[in-house]
């Protein structure tokens, strides 16, 4: 689901991806293709300090050891400060891209699928429901539109899908399906692109082949679905319209995607969730109306996260949406099938079979299961508790910073033992999965260090459908994040990683 956007303001998208260079290269650093590993018979610090300075943006100098600017993350163009990057790309095996990219259609039609089973939807969170009151509220939300027998002709999907190579087994896992607020498409191609620009420029001496780096793009296959859901509502005069949080930080990750005036001249508005409240109504017809325009597309940049509900008037917003006959991205079906005890459920035996009817589809997607379990499994339970550092311990909740890990899964599970089993469900456990380590450099601020790291990948998909016409249904750009490999969590708007892009090998 979305990655959040609560603490990092992010640079202007034509800045980071043009103005970022690198001045001469010493004849003395090295790069080895494979790992990534610099090497030189001094500190590469000291080799890249004694250069001239390199540069992101107009003028700030990484050299710095501090901030140039006051953040704002309140209004555009004030107080920017560069996306968290990783100097160059990660290594990744081709064999793992290719399999990756394989399933996100297979993924796409999955969520879909499910979507419309209501009764799936709702046994499978009716314990959870219980004990964790954001689900409950978009349960309700969902149950009902089903009890008015609302149904969505048009579905518009833009998902990601999140993977780790595990380095024992040698398996590409899925970590989780995101439906909602599918971030970065926009920065993350951008990162992609400047790798590309410094690869042309020094791939020769560093041993590197830009094109060994897959085109991204994330943000015109997702702009082209959203007007092209747009186009299926049939009403020229309608806008889109981007549901954001308040005092946004994200915002030029979101531009990318949602000014579509000069690719398919369509009208974009953006409003929070308390403004779509104030200023909405839903006509005898369905149609939505925001600010006196009617709206044929909702994008939701927000609303995955408790924090977004603050109020009464948030909950109203999107019910009232839900009610039209505006397409959403997502419905509140497609936003509760993205749900973590959703995706342990689709793990189970013989439950793939429900929704999907194609045996090698199927064996595709098991293949990229990792292991997952709900905490009414008593012998899970015991090696959890056990061994805790092979186990996450996730709850219904999306953005980073909300996983539990080590000793604290091992102290959580005895305190749910104690305290009784109902908020179990409230939980799933995950096996924990364990990338590759490399030494990488990583820019946050201006400020660029080498650390070891970890990385994850994401694979975007867009799924559009009418009725029984599947318009679009496709795998549509990546995502790569990287981490300090003593990091749990992996949110780049949380603080805990970085944008990065793949190196086949």
């Amino acid at each position: 689901m979305g990655s959040g956007c609560s603490s990092l303001s992010y640079s202007s998208s034509t800045i980071i991806a043009t103005a970022f260079s690198v001045s001469s290269p010493s004849s003395s650093l090295k790069l080895n293709p494979r790992s990534f590993l610099f090497q030189g018979p001094r500190n590469l610090s000291t080799q890249l300090r004694n250069q001239a300075p390199l540069r992101c943006g107009r003028s700030l100098e990484m050299e710095s050891q501090k901030p140039m600017f006051d953040k704002s993350g309140k209004v555009p163009g004030v107080g920017m400060m560069h996306a968290p990057i990783a100097l160059l790309p990660t290594p990744f095996p081709e064999v793992y891209w290719k399999q990756a990219c394989e399933v996100a259609p297979i993924f796409n039609e999955l969520v879909d699928r499910v979507s419309l089973d209501g009764k799936f939807i709702q046994d499978s969170l009716s314990r959870t429901k219980k004990v964790d009151i954001f689900t409950s509220r978009l349960l309700d939300i969902h149950s009902k539109m089903l009890e008015s027998n609302k149904t969505e002709d048009i579905r518009l999907g833009l998902h990601r899908s999140d993977y780790m190579l595990d380095e024992e087994t040698k398996s590409l896992l899925q970590i989780e399906m995101n439906t909602i607020s599918s971030s970065f498409s926009g920065l993350g191609r951008l990162v992609g692109e400047l790798h590309q620009s410094l690869l042309r420029s020094y791939g020769d001496h560093l041993g590197l082949d830009s094109e060994r780096v897959p085109k991204n793009s994330s943000t015109i296959q997702f702009a082209d679905a959203m007007a092209k859901a747009w186009l299926e509502y049939n009403n020229p005069r309608a806008v889109v319209l981007v549901v954001v949080q308040p005092e946004e930080r994200n915002m030029y990750d979101q531009h990318w995607q949602s000014s579509l005036r000069n690719t398919h001249n369509i009208v974009t508005i953006r409003k929070t969730l308390a403004e779509v409240e104030n200023e909405g109504r839903v006509q005898e017809d369905g149609t939505l109306i925001v600010g006196g325009q009617a709206v044929a597309v909702v994008y939701f940049r927000s609303g995955y996260s408790p924090t977004d509900y603050p109020s009464e008037s948030e909950w109203n917003a999107r019910l009232l949406i839900e009610q039209s006959s505006a397409v959403k991205c997502p419905s509140i079906a497609y936003h509760l099938t993205g749900t973590k005890k959703i995706q342990q459920e689709l793990a189970k035996p013989g439950v793939l079979e429900r929704f999907l009817d194609n045996e090698e589809d199927i064996a595709k997607l098991r293949k990229c299961f990792a292991g997952l379990w709900s905490l009414d499994d008593p012998e899970i339970i015991k090696k959890a508790i056990e061994k805790p550092e092979l186990f996450v311990m996730k709850p219904q909740r999306e953005g980073g910073g909300n996983n539990i890990y080590g000793d604290d899964v091992r102290e959580n599970l005895l305190r749910l033992q104690k305290d009784g089993e109902e908020e179990n469900a409230a939980y799933i456990l995950m096996q924990r999965i364990f990338p590759k380590v490399s030494n990488m450099f990583l820019v946050r601020e201006g400020v660029y260090h080498k650390d070891q790291a970890i990385s994850e990948l994401g694979i975007y998909g867009a799924y559009l459908r009418n009725k029984e016409r599947v318009i679009i249904n496709e795998q549509s750009g990546y995502l790569m994040r990287t981490k300090v490999s003593s990091s749990n969590e992996g949110g780049v708007a949380a603080g805990f990683a970085v944008l990065d892009s793949i190196y086949l090998n």
